[in-house]
């Protein structure tokens, strides 16, 4: 990892605390065995696990790193391959889908024409709030020709 990358909670940390978060993520030691390791005790390696919030953030830190390096590019380069060579449209088209999620371009229930209405809705409602609001400071004129008109319709309309 280069020096400009080391940034965060876990380089904010002793060396002794990083080892100590390196150990408890490979998951095979206890507590004591960390703390024989790092010369401390082990209710020491306890009060870090527990109260000191530098220290969990590191561990939710280094996770992410570990996860990153090790399994998010074998993981994006699977789902690059059933984009190419799955046989089935569906699959090819959720793969693509997952990539563009991932790569931050479509969110989980953004299509464009979504998009598009969303805005319509966004800008529709401004303008009700726009005219509702000057209608109540006495800014529309009794000749105002703006009219809100409800076009949706409920079922005791018919």
């Amino acid at each position: 990892m280069k020096k400009s990358e080391e940034k965060g909670p876990f380089f904010e940390l002793t060396k002794r605390q990083r080892k100590a978060v390196v150990m408890l993520y490979e998951g095979t030691y206890t507590n004591k065995e960390i703390a024989e390791v790092l010369h401390c005790s082990e209710s020491l390696i306890y009060k870090w696990k527990r109260e000191n919030k530098l220290f969990q953030q590191a561990r939710r830190q280094y996770e992410t790193m570990i996860i990153e390096d090790k399994y998010v590019s074998e993981a994006m380069q699977s789902i690059y391959a059933l984009v190419k060579t799955a046989k089935s449209e569906m699959v090819r088209l959720q793969a693509a889908i997952s990539i563009l999620k991932l790569a931050g371009r479509l969110t989980d229930s953004s299509t464009p024409e979504l998009d598009k209405a969303k805005v319509r809705k966004a800008n529709a409602e401004a303008d009700i709030a726009r005219w509702r609001a000057d209608e109540l400071t006495g800014k529309n004129k009794s000749d105002d020709s703006t009219v809100l008109v409800d076009d949706i319709g409920d079922v005791g309309d018919e």
